[in-house]
């Protein structure tokens, strides 16, 4: 057995980033910019209001005051999406909204709330100002966000809401980035009935194929699910080969050292096992390899075990990095924070330990407690839970109230309450 580290590190040394596709940007969501973008435009691009008011030259304000309003005349108004053609001189004002261009000759906006009430109407010709303003005041820059010829998001950027934003400003309809990993899902196992059909005696539902595809789909992988293989070398390897024309496939069950657990003998034929079994609990029997494709193509392989926490386990610890490594991300590995344990937790067989566990936050520090019983077939105890509290390979017993790393998995609200006292 090899360690959780080494395993992870031959995983990543075997994936590469993919290749490049030209997507909307609504469409692109969660991808990586392949591109450097670049600004055709000034954001602003001319100077514009920043409030409603009235745009003046700040000299005219000099000395203005309740006690001592400024009078000035208005000689017209600027909207936003139109060029006022009055030109503010002395003694004169135009009313401007928010985000209109600001007229030739006015160098500062006053905000309604510092006129005079009785003289800043609509329909009022003149206006009184009860505050001086300076050169500059409430005005937006042209090229204050952005400026036309300069690169506003570099390649690497990972495409958020605020990123969509950022290229809709710029008029782009589309944009260059790393196309998401398609991920084939085949679960193995003659006991497997799938969701809507009727459960005869001894079969059992298969959840692995729809877990993995929804943990596929959270980290910006495209799943698609090849049903289930049964336990054949023969229909297997048939199966297999259906599911190659994908850059990651993944099996769930038929890994361990049952007479019905094929799979392994027949990815060795296809290919190459880099690693097969880990020291870690649960997901022991977890095989990486590499499955020839054509003459020269290849592609990643992973057989889950088939117990439905090892199998999410390791796809958090395993497969996930892989996928996101592949659809051009740098931050590969989920956040650990220090938390205080509710319940010891006994290692007795020197693997690393992930036990479920959900954690929140008291008087400024995190706590975890375990979701209940922590047996590899207790997928509720997943569902419960919003981290995975690490137990070293080295360390035999971890007792209630010590300070543990937890990986998390889910942040906020989102199972607080599901686990009652």
């Amino acid at each position: 057995m090899i360690s959780v580290d080494q395993a992870l590190d031959k995983v990543l040394g075997r994936v590469d980033v993919l290749d490049t596709e030209e997507s909307p940007i609504l469409g692109c969501l969660g991808q990586v910019l392949a591109e450097d973008v670049y600004s055709p435009i000034d954001i602003p691009p001319l100077d514009n209001s920043a409030m409603d008011g009235f745009a003046v030259r700040s000299e005219d304000t000099r000395g203005a005051s309740p006690q001592s309003p400024r009078s000035l005349r208005v000689i017209g108004t600027s909207i936003p999406g139109s060029i006022c053609s009055h030109q503010v001189g002395p003694g004169t004002a135009v009313r401007i909204m928010t985000g209109a261009p600001v007229p030739q000759g006015a160098d500062s906006v006053v905000r309604f709330e510092d006129m005079d009430k009785q003289r800043r109407e609509e329909t009022s010709s003149e206006i009184g100002i009860l505050t001086e303003v300076q050169v500059g005041t409430d005005i937006r820059r042209a090229g204050e966000d952005v400026t036309r010829g300069t690169i506003i998001l570099p390649g690497g950027t990972v495409v958020r809401p605020p990123v969509v934003g950022v290229l809709a400003s710029l008029g782009r309809a589309t944009v260059t980035v790393i196309r998401r990993p398609v991920v084939t899902i085949l679960t193995t196992g003659d006991e497997l009935v799938d969701v809507g059909q009727p459960l005869p005696p001894g079969k059992i539902y298969n959840s692995n194929a729809y877990s993995i595809a929804a943990l596929v789909l959270r980290c910006g992988g495209i799943p698609r699910m090849l049903g289930v293989a049964l336990d054949s070398k023969e229909l297997l390897a048939g199966r297999l080969g259906g599911g190659l024309d994908a850059d990651i496939l993944i099996t769930t069950g038929g890994v361990s050292l049952g007479d019905y657990d094929v799979v392994k003998d027949v990815v060795a034929k296809q290919g190459e096992i880099v690693f097969w079994r880990v020291r870690l609990k649960p997901g022991k029997p977890l095989v990486f390899g590499i499955l020839r494709v054509g003459e020269s193509g290849h592609i990643p392989y992973f057989g889950l075990p088939g117990n439905p926490v090892s199998s999410m386990v390791t796809f958090e610890l395993f497969v996930r990095p892989a996928i996101l490594k592949m659809a051009g991300r740098e931050n590969l590995a989920r956040p650990v924070i220090r938390a205080v344990v509710g319940e010891p937790i006994v290692n007795e067989d020197g693997r690393r330990i992930f036990a479920r566990a959900v954690v929140e936050k008291r008087d400024g520090q995190y706590f975890a407690r375990l979701t209940g019983p922590q047996g590899s077939g207790i997928l509720t105890s997943m569902a419960l839970a919003n981290g995975l509290v690490i137990v070293p390979e080295d360390k035999a017993r971890v007792e209630a109230g010590e300070v543990v790393q937890v990986m998390m998995m889910d942040w906020g609200e989102e199972v607080a309450g599901l686990i009652s006292d």
